[in-house]
């Protein structure tokens, strides 16, 4: 993978359970009748022994999952956002997260990417509804680099996670020797006057962004901030206080996600103007993922607009 490569992170997924199905002989698989789509096919054929087809079930899937975690397994349940996390939130709750049982949730097809499927597909809450429960460690990989290497470091984290992954290809915008570490965001690129703030697919727009801001002498940080839980809240705070400016930028509901996590960060220990810019409190609809996007304002414009906006509040 090298910059620029256009790669799904359920790609990477289905891909880096299987290069580390052999180093990690407790690693369990489970899907809802989903892994063409989910890319556990790839880890079924090699381990067919560690692999369970749980069919249309997700209620199902994470109680078995977590009964997996209860005998000293590794178990990665696999469906789609949508359902995980709210078909299944129940289960994730008080069979996963209430014991603290070592279940890593993969939900691929998040967001307004899905695209065609429309609003009843479309996670735009997953986010949120992971973040608040107790425990819970809650990734968003920037690009498929970064999702090959946060499948390893969740199988090495003992206690519940979510993973949350996208259905299209993405740009990769992390050089191959980038180090993936849990609860830590990173700069990939330096600034003064704001920081941008992105998880996911929105990483990309993020560092369009910046580089159109440049163009108009406006010096833009951008970090990645792919833990949400555990928030980096040190990286946080030092962006408020160094650039005095913020913008969010993610693939989901501006009620409580990466925008809101920050939002409580900042406004305990060094309050500065912020723009969120995501979905704003609606649900999708079914178009093509470009479409969609630029409907609802998720694109390098709007946090350019954003970031103006922001810089007039300093």
């Amino acid at each position: 993978m090298v910059k620029g490569d256009l790669i799904a992170t359920r790609d990477a997924y289905g891909k880096a359970l299987a290069r580390y199905g052999a180093e990690y002989p407790e690693l369990v698989v489970l899907d809802a009748d989903l892994t063409g789509s989910t890319k556990t096919s790839l880890f079924a054929d090699q381990y067919p022994e560690r692999f369970i087809e749980m069919g249309i079930a997700e209620q199902d899937m994470i109680g078995t999952a977590a009964g997996l975690a209860a005998a000293g397994k590794i178990p990665f349940a696999s469906t789609f956002a949508i359902f995980a996390t709210g078909r299944a939130w129940d289960q994730v709750r008080n069979s996963v997260a209430y014991p603290q049982f070592n279940v890593k949730i993969a939900a691929t097809h998040a967001g307004l990417t899905v695209g065609e499927d429309g609003a009843t597909h479309q996670a735009l809450e997953d986010i949120a509804l992971m973040r608040v429960i107790p425990g819970m460690t809650v990734v968003v990989p920037a690009d498929a680099v970064e999702a090959e290497q946060a499948v390893k470091a969740l199988i090495e984290h003992v206690g519940p996670a979510y993973l949350r992954l996208g259905r299209g290809k993405v740009p990769v915008v992390l050089d191959v020797d980038y180090q993936f570490r849990l609860g830590q965001a990173v700069t990939l690129r330096l600034g003064e006057d704001l920081t941008i703030m992105a998880c996911g697919i929105m990483v990309a727009p993020a560092l369009e962004a910046a580089a159109e801001l440049a163009k108009a002498g406006i010096s833009a940080r951008v970090l990645n901030v792919s833990t949400i839980k555990p928030l980096d809240k040190a990286a946080v705070l030092q962006a408020a206080r160094e650039t005095g400016a913020i913008v969010t930028a993610e693939e989901h509901n501006v009620i409580g996600g990466l925008g809101s996590a920050v939002a409580e960060c900042v406004v305990q220990a060094h309050p500065v103007p912020m723009r969120r810019i995501g979905v704003q409190d609606s649900f999708g609809q079914s178009g093509t993922p470009d479409a969609l996007l630029e409907e609802y304002g998720l694109t390098a414009a709007a946090i350019v607009q954003g970031a103006q906006e922001v810089l007039k509040l300093k």
